[in-house]
């Protein structure tokens, strides 16, 4: 009985990873700027992958395997943030032009008041 519960467990994980790398990949196809579809990658990409790395360690019923999945997550939650703002903030000084959609620059304006500092 455990163990069916253990496949329906690591069933679920597994299609919403998969559901949620879906929808990254379909956001990084179909959003319209740099931007979005940066936030797309990280933000889906990371929910994907962790809940295919938690299914991973759950079924392997082994505790070590279970604690790299674990860091594996853990890893990912802290860098795709971090590696998202970079991106973004090379793309905006780099030039590329928001979505005619965007109503709001925040980093425009956040440059503007560093500029009006100095």
């Amino acid at each position: 009985m455990l163990d069916l519960v253990l496949a329906v467990i690591v069933a679920v994980m597994l299609v919403a990873g998969g559901v949620f790398t879906f929808l990254a990949a379909l956001g990084i196809v179909r959003l319209p700027d740099v931007y979005t579809r940066m936030h797309a990658a990280s933000k889906a990409g990371t929910v994907g992958s962790g809940l295919m790395l938690f299914a991973a360690g759950i079924h392997s019923l082994d505790a070590a395997i279970f604690t790299r999945a674990l860091a594996g997550f853990v890893f990912f939650v802290l860098t795709a943030p971090i590696a998202a703002h970079l991106i973004a903030r090379a793309a905006h000084e780099a030039g590329y032009r928001l979505s005619r959609h965007t109503v709001l620059d925040e980093m425009r304006d956040a440059r503007e008041r560093s500029n009006k500092k100095r």
